[in-house]
């Protein structure tokens, strides 16, 4: 039986960053308080700051890495991204964007740190992805797992759904063609910001953890999982949020 479909919408703050000024966030989100942060990341100007120029509060590791990127547009989407993620965290910080000091945690996997990233002196936890032109910056006081995507052709949804659960398969299959695309989606950034928030990513595969394909997220261990609003109806996303300790 096809499992039904809809959107669960949780009522937390939803932000966008500014082009010409600095975002203001106020305090930080604490405990189980989420603020949702969105970005236009094919802007050419993101807090005041020009994406292109040299002088952006971007760190040399981002610096390099944005110009491995071999599409010119990918590259200007990576820097407006980070840029908005560093002027949203110098916002909740009181730090000047460039001065903050992105780490990695260890890895649960392997204790490689490569795990969740987070800031070096502390403070609220974070998650950000971005999809095409669209970025989202998720910021809570708990650990938290973000995920953007675009909702994706017929022909990727048929190669991506063999990597899926085999109940998640099953009902995906049983959807109508003009509605899987979207539902494939909703599952896939469950998926991936379950993964986000416990800094395992996609090492093992998307099989586990099972989300579920209905307008209710499964549960999955010490996570909650919530589907939320996007600003352009071509795209989906999900935040996974861990229990309070």
């Amino acid at each position: 039986m096809a499992e039904t479909l809809g959107v669960s919408r949780p009522a937390f703050p939803t932000l966008h960053i500014p082009e010409g000024t600095l975002p203001e966030p106020g305090r930080p989100p604490r405990g189980g308080e989420v603020a949702l942060w969105w970005l236009d990341t094919d802007r050419e100007i993101v807090g005041g700051h020009p994406v292109a120029a040299e002088e952006v509060p971007l760190s040399h590791e981002e610096r390099d890495r944005s110009a491995r990127l071999r599409r010119p547009g990918d590259r200007h989407r990576y820097r407006a991204a980070h840029i908005g993620l560093r002027l949203v965290l110098g916002g909740y910080t009181g730090l000047a964007p460039e001065a903050l000091g992105l780490v990695r945690e260890e890895c649960p996997c392997c204790g490689a740190p490569h795990g969740r990233p987070a800031l070096a002196d502390g403070g609220p936890h974070f998650s950000l992805s971005h999809s095409d032109g669209l970025a989202l910056i998720a910021v809570s006081g708990l650990r938290v797992g973000a995920d953007v995507e675009g909702l994706p052709r017929p022909a990727i949804t048929d190669e991506l759904l063999p990597s899926l659960h085999p109940r998640e398969q099953s009902a995906l299959r049983a959807l109508p063609d003009a509605v899987r695309p979207g539902a494939l989606a909703r599952v896939w950034t469950r998926k991936e910001a379950y993964l986000k928030a416990t800094g395992v990513g996609l090492a093992y595969g998307a099989a586990d953890p099972y989300v579920g394909v209905s307008d209710v997220p499964a549960e999955v261990g010490d996570f909650t999982l919530h589907d939320v609003p996007t600003p352009l109806p071509s795209y989906a996303a999900a935040i996974a949020l861990a229990a309070a300790d």
